[in-house]
């Protein structure tokens, strides 16, 4: 006897490349020289920079059930966390510049864990969204 599986849903790739592209210059902007509410200025970067994480991946598996995107996410953004942990100079080298200081971050943080929990929550949000509004198109799990 064979069962098939659920249908599962299929998030249409567009939306997960706007989401992303327009999760960019958000963070970024929470980094600029700009007159945000504090909190903003300091924990806003870190939390869109794990809602970007939740995209990218939706991007890349679009079949892949929300909670398994955000697992992924959760744990690439403290992966990345945690290997601020480890500073050997060349890679504080590298960290000093702004394209790896963006990607890699330069120092450890606690409070970024929980920023980056917050983030995918949001991503995951956004996403529920979009699948239950009928954004996803449904595949007969093939």
């Amino acid at each position: 006897m064979h069962i098939k599986p659920p249908h599962t849903p299929v998030r249409p790739r567009w939306r997960s490349a706007l989401a992303a592209a327009l999760t960019v210059p958000l963070g970024l902007l929470t980094r600029a020289e700009l007159p945000l509410p504090a909190f903003i200025a300091t924990y806003g970067g870190d939390t869109l920079y794990a809602t970007l994480i939740f995209f990218l991946a939706a991007l890349l598996w679009p079949r892949w059930p929300t909670w398994r995107l955000a697992l992924v996410a959760l744990g690439f953004c403290y992966a990345v966390e945690l290997s601020q942990l480890y500073q050997p100079p060349w890679l504080d080298a590298l960290r000093g510049t702004l394209p790896v200081r963006l990607v890699l971050g330069a120092g450890f943080r606690w409070d970024d864990l929980l920023c980056y929990a917050v983030g995918v929550l949001l991503a995951t949000t956004v996403d529920w969204y979009w699948l239950r509004a009928g954004g996803a198109r449904r595949s007969n799990g093939r």
